[in-house]
């Protein structure tokens, strides 16, 4: 039998999209941490699985704990989802390895990602498909200087691809993007790192986002402000799909942005 974890169990409320014996589907707040790390012991969404399955946990690597098989950052929000038994936990992580899993989120990032962009067009790695997809592909690893941070290459680190498409843009002129992104590969900030590096960083971004000045003439002082002070990344796992480890059913789930990103479109879209 596996052993007790060593992390403890706390009460702390979940949002459950579905769950059955095999796995569970939850949408993530913003601020909530998926695994105990040296600086966050507890509060983090493990801690609160440990509570909610009790013993109907996967036991892979030997001991009693929820199967992480993927993560999104402590900012983003969203749905995750995690294995409660060792098969669920093994074939959600091949699906994941297989790069089966289809999974996109919703970013707000600065500009407008457009295919008639020379600049994009001329940047290294990225290149655009059609229906105005882009596409970034490019290698990722941990930046020379900052052991926190993720950074491009081009030889070296770990092939990352990242899709984007426009779903609506703000501003007069147009200089903030709503915009669709899915994964082909899912490496730690990728969506960040990948959006950056087009010159797209995400809205509120603190490590890669870049603090941009938005014209006050293209929004109001409202919607300015609101830009602003939005301190997290503007970044929201929305719809997640798998083939469900024991069932050989095709799941897939929805979640509807959370409010603050919602309030933050609002303030953009009624000044623009």
């Amino acid at each position: 039998a596996a052993t007790e974890s060593h992390i403890l169990p706390q009460e702390i409320a979940l949002e459950v999209v579905y769950e059955d014996d095999a796995l569970i589907v939850i949408n993530k707040p913003a601020g909530m941490v998926v695994h105990p790390a040296p600086g966050t012991p507890d509060g983090t969404l493990v801690n609160a699985l440990m509570y909610h399955c009790g013993a109907s946990l996967s036991g892979v690597g030997g001991v009693a704990r929820p199967g992480i098989v993927h993560r999104i950052d402590k900012d983003t929000s969203g749905l995750l989802v995690v294995a409660k038994s060792d098969v669920a936990h093994h074939g959600l992580a091949a699906q994941f390895e297989k790069h089966t899993v289809e999974r996109h989120y919703r970013a707000l990032v600065y500009g407008v990602p457009d295919a008639s962009d020379p600049r994009l067009r001329g940047t290294k790695g990225v290149s655009f498909e059609q229906g105005g997809v882009m596409k970034i592909q490019t290698q990722l690893a941990r930046h020379k200087h900052d052991r926190q941070r993720q950074a491009v290459f081009f030889d070296g680190g770990r092939h990352a691809v990242t899709r984007a498409r426009i779903v609506a843009s703000f501003g007069t002129p147009e200089c903030l993007s709503l915009v669709d992104c899915w994964l082909e590969t899912g490496r730690t900030h990728q969506i960040r790192v990948h959006m950056a590096h087009a010159g797209h960083g995400l809205v509120g971004d603190p490590v890669y986002g870049g603090r941009r000045k938005l014209s006050e003439k293209a929004f109001g002082a409202g919607a300015g402000a609101a830009v602003k002070g939005f301190d997290r990344q503007a970044l929201h796992a929305a719809s997640l799909g798998f083939e469900h480890p024991v069932s050989g059913e095709m799941l897939r789930f929805e979640a509807e942005l959370p409010a603050d990103m919602a309030a933050l479109i609002q303030a953009v879209e009624g000044e623009a």
